[in-house]
């Protein structure tokens, strides 16, 4: 491999030697000019009587004002340049233009058409390209070999500047391949609409050199403008037979030892041509004249060649004379001795397998990281990441406002990676961190404990995007989510003080006393005025439907907080605030009417509130399957025992005592709202005006501080969720909603509570 390398980079050496060396070395015949002008005419060319080979080898070197210049057989081509090695002409060809004025009449000064004839050279196919230019162009490219004809074209339109970009793609510009073996070109261009666009009068054609010509958009049109002529590569040939058949000729002219044969070939066939001669490898000069391909000394030209060693010239060749302490491996590469490769073995080997296994340590590393990687894109699609996006880019003014979603490696850096000493909560399903984002914002985030992705992955969506549209002081605010694990992260703005639930039923903290009347009726007015935003203030009306005390939040100055929207639903104002739908809720405060019927409107959310109220003046949770069947619904046992002027049985005594009136209109409030039919029902916006009047205007804390509530990890457990059982959850199939639950979801015991209340309804639509 040493050996076939250093003789490339001799190779490359002679070929610029050759352009180095032409004016040392011998190229036309004894007493011929070699110049015309600046162009080198090597013989078999030649610019006198008895210096060329033959007529088709003659260069006409003629006066042109003040320079001569090199014409090609006494014709108009000009000859820039002529290639012994490769048997190549260079001329300059006439560019074919096709103008027109501004009335789309063609100029004087055009030539849409132009041809050559060379007899005795053809076209290079491999060295030239065709090309048009102009925005009204329709370019034909013609050709013979022989007696056979080839055609060949392309057009390029365009209709204004902005349009045309540097690529020569059809658009300004366009270009093709032409056949090879041509000797005869013809070219023509045409207008179909006579350039009828001011900004292009002009249509160009041209076959030219590769690399000659690069299209730049308008500025190439205005270089066309100002020329008449580009480069263009001819091919030549010594005789026209191939090199076997001219080896058997007397006068075959590349015999010589230090010359070599080349056929043309035509195309991707075999056929050939003709052939020319060139100097063999390590050679240079004129291969047509005794003696014109010499020796090119290598170690002269390049200091560096033998490594290790001493160079020496050889004819076409050289060699190397290694240093001490080496030895030939061949004629030119100089290699330690054995000992010398044996240490180096015995010294690679272990380092080729420490670097081996550094290599397969980073590889596996880096397919960890893609299939990491791969696993996060897949766990956020699933989430419904993607349609996340979709629908928080899809609420105009929204950008600034709608939740965040955070990547895990966000979230990790604000928990200091989930350390311990960052966990404020945890339950049986989850865990919740106090968390710091980069701009300083304490956050409260949810990890769920259970690795399984979620089931209704546009629930959880919606409860995103609802979420990202209420900006309410009573409405816990979501700050954004993280899809990228299997089952998706939450982040809430920090509040600390617990559910409702927990404070009414004083859920692990039983010796604490419980909280205040008037703190509750204030609690009641902050969830009703939420509720009444949600279905009158947004611009598109929201239905809770899931309100109960454990969605209610309260905060370090207890103020209330509504939450858990996962349930929620957007309702058209076309709808009137009604809404066919699968029935959702919790047993104890699902609105019957919405059950027995599938329609959902805003009185349901009134009801499940009313159920709440009752919860406040109580302390007794909304259904408990521990009591007898006719006692487990805490709302119709409520309405009665009201009914029959039994208030006093089922009210706290803890917390009325001395505000028995003002419970009474409470009461009444909470039977209003708990009325069958939802049409009888107040809304929410009555609701919250009638709570107004009724929150107490003296101190809300008359011990002159806050209830003794002693915060635990417990607190914070409203966070972390649980999971949805069949004495919770309520799913019945609806005619408008496409859900993904098919059954109800609901207890025999549960149901049978709810018979009697059911009856009183007047049926909905088919009554399902």
């Amino acid at each position: 491999m040493a050996f076939l390398h250093e003789r490339m980079l001799i190779m490359q050496v002679s070929l610029v030697m050759v352009a180095v060396a032409t004016t040392a070395v011998q190229l036309a015949l004894p007493n011929c000019p070699d110049k015309c002008e600046d162009v080198t005419i090597p013989y078999p060319f030649g610019v006198t009587e008895k210096c060329y080979m033959g007529p088709e080898f003659f260069i006409s070197c003629t006066a042109n004002g003040t320079e001569p210049i090199a014409y090609l057989a006494g014709g108009n081509l000009p000859v820039t340049n002529i290639s012994l090695e490769e048997g190549e002409l260079q001329i300059q060809m006439l560019i074919t233009k096709d103008c027109y004025d501004e009335q789309g009449v063609q100029t004087n000064d055009s030539q849409d058409s132009s041809w050559i004839e060379t007899p005795e050279f053809t076209i290079s196919a491999t060295k030239n390209r065709f090309m048009a230019v102009g925005c009204d162009t329709v370019a034909l490219f013609g050709g013979y070999r022989g007696e056979e004809q080839y055609m060949s074209g392309c057009t390029s339109f365009c209709q204004s500047i902005p349009s045309v970009n540097d690529s020569c793609s059809g658009i300004g510009c366009c270009q093709t391949s032409i056949p090879s073996g041509l000797k005869k070109q013809n070219i023509t261009l045409e207008s179909y609409y006579n350039h009828s666009w001011s900004f292009n009068l002009c249509s160009f054609a041209f076959v030219v050199e590769n690399g000659q010509f690069t299209f730049s958009g308008e500025t190439s049109f205005q270089v066309l403008n100002n020329t008449t002529s580009l480069p263009m590569i001819l091919n030549w040939e010594i005789g026209k037979e191939s090199c076997s058949a001219a080896q058997k000729r007397v006068d075959y002219p590349c015999h010589k030892k230090t010359t070599k044969c080349v056929d043309r070939v035509i195309g991707k066939t075999s056929a050939s041509s003709g052939y020319f001669c060139q100097c063999l490898p390590g050679y240079q000069g004129n291969p047509y004249l005794p003696d014109g391909c010499q020796d090119i000394d290598e170690c002269a030209l390049n200091s560096t060649l033998c490594k290790n060693g001493k160079c020496k010239n050889l004819p076409g060749n050289y060699s190397c004379s290694c240093n001490s302490g080496y030895k030939n491996q061949d004629a030119i590469t100089c290699i330690k001795p054995a000992y010398a490769i044996l240490l180096k073995i015995t010294l690679g080997i272990p380092l080729s397998i420490l670097v081996l296994v550094v290599a397969s340590f980073c590889i596996y590393q880096e397919m960890k990281n893609r299939k990491f990687n791969k696993l996060k894109q897949k766990y956020f699609e699933d989430n419904g990441g993607l349609f996340l996006k979709q629908e928080l880019a899809s609420y105009a003014g929204s950008v600034r406002t709608a939740a965040r979603i955070f990547t895990e490696e966000e979230l990790k850096k604000a928990t200091n990676n989930y350390h311990v000493s960052k966990k404020i909560g945890e339950g049986g399903y989850g865990t919740v961190y106090r968390g710091i984002l980069s701009n300083e914002q304490v956050v409260a985030i949810k990890k769920s404990k259970v690795s399984a992705p979620i089931t209704e992955s546009r629930q959880f969506v919606n409860e995103v995007i609802v979420l990202s549209q209420i900006h309410h002081k009573n409405v816990v605010r979501l700050i954004g989510c993280c899809l990228e694990t299997q089952t998706p992260i939450l982040v809430y703005e920090f509040i600390a003080h617990g559910t409702l639930y927990e404070h009414i039923h004083r859920k692990n903290n039983k010796a604490t006393s419980p909280l205040s009347l008037p703190l509750r009726l204030k609690i009641a007015s902050d969830t009703a005025e939420a509720l009444a935003y949600l279905h009158y203030s947004t611009s598109t009306p929201i239905i809770h439907r899931d309100v109960k005390a454990t969605n209610i939040l309260l905060d370090e100055n207890y103020t209330a907080k509504v939450s858990d929207f996962g349930a929620s639903r957007l309702v058209p104002d076309q709808d009137e605030n009604k809404l066919s739908t699968f029935v959702q809720g919790t047993v104890g405060y699902l609105d019957p009417e919405y059950l027995q019927s599938n329609i959902l409107t805003e009185k349901s959310d009134v009801y499940s509130f009313g159920v709440v109220l009752v919860e406040l003046l109580t302390s007794q949770r909304a259904f408990c399957f521990e009591k007898p069947e006719a006692e487990r619904s805490l709302a119709k046992v409520f309405v009665s025992l009201l009914d029959s002027d039994r208030l006093g049985q089922i009210l706290d005594d803890e917390i009325v005592e001395g505000h028995f009136e003002r419970v009474t209109k409470v009461a009444d409030l909470a039977k209003r709202c708990l009325r069958l039919r939802g049409e009888e029902r107040p809304s929410m916006k009555e609701v919250a005006a009638e709570l107004d009047r009724l929150v107490p205007t003296m101190e809300l804390y008359p011990s002159g501080g806050k209830p003794d509530f002693p915060r635990t990890h417990k607190d914070t457990d409203y966070l972390l969720g649980s999971p949805v059982s069949s004495s919770s959850f309520v799913d019945i199939r609806g005619e408008g909603d496409a859900g993904s639950y098919s059954s109800i979801l609901i207890s025999a015991d549960y149901e049978r509570s709810m018979q009697n209340q059911i009856q009183m309804v007047t049926p909905h639509g088919d009554g399902r």
